[in-house]
C-alpha cells in the first residue's frame, strides 16, 4: 500500500447503494414495459406522481408543450386502459436500453426533497416479421422520493431528441 486511506465513509457507501438502487429500477421499469406488462407501469410514481414527454426542441426553449402530459397515477391508469382495451395499432415491440443514472443538483435557490438524476435512453422498436429501428433517443429527467415502499418516482420527464416520434405514441417510453 501507498500509505493512502482506502476506507469507504457511510456517506460514500449510502450514495453507492442509492444510486445502484436507481439504475435498478429503471431497468425493472424498462423490463415491465418491454414485456408488455404496462399494468406495473404507474406503480413505478407516487400517486400524485408526473409523467411528460416532450420534444428536446420544447425543453431547450422553455415550451410547455409536450406530446403526453399525464399528472397522475390515476391518468396512467387511464392511459394503460387505453393501450391494452382501446387503442388499435399494428403490433410491435420495444426494447429498451437505458444508460447508469447520472445525479444532478437541485435548481438554484430551490431546496428540494426529491433526489435528482438524469438517465440516457434508446428505445427500439420491432414489427412482428420485421427489422428493428430506432424509435426514441433521449433522457429521462426524474425526481425521486423515498417512500415506505422503496424510491418512487415523483416525476419522469422523458425529453426525446428527434423532432418527431414515428407514427404515433402508443406505449410510455
Amino acid at each position: 500500500m501507498n500509505g493512502t486511506s482506502t476506507a469507504i465513509t457511510s456517506a460514500t457507501l449510502e450514495a453507492v447503494l442509492l444510486h445502484h438502487e436507481i439504475n435498478q429500477i429503471n431497468a425493472a421499469y424498462a423490463a415491465a414495459l418491454d414485456e408488455r406488462r404496462f399494468a406495473d407501469w404507474p406503480d413505478f410514481f407516487l400517486p400524485e406522481g408526473r409523467y411528460r414527454v416532450q420534444a428536446r426542441e420544447n425543453h431547450d426553449r422553455g415550451l410547455p408543450l409536450c406530446l403526453m402530459d399525464l399528472e397522475s397515477q390515476g391518468m396512467m391508469k387511464d392511459r394503460v386502459h387505453g393501450i391494452t382495451q382501446t387503442i388499435y395499432h399494428g403490433p410491435y415491440y420495444t426494447r429498451h436500453v437505458v444508460g447508469a443514472a447520472l445525479w444532478l443538483p437541485a435548481p438554484e435557490g430551490e431546496p428540494s426533497a426529491a433526489l435528482r438524476s438524469q438517465t440516457h435512453y434508446a428505445v427500439f422498436r420491432t414489427k412482428p416479421g420485421g427489422v428493428s429501428e430506432v424509435f426514441s433517443v433521449g433522457r429521462y429527467l426524474d425526481e425521486w422520493v423515498r417512500t415506505e415502499a422503496g424510491l418512487k418516482l415523483q416525476s419522469r420527464h422523458c425529453v426525446y431528441d428527434s423532432e418527431m416520434i414515428l407514427n404515433s405514441l402508443i406505449y410510455p417510453i
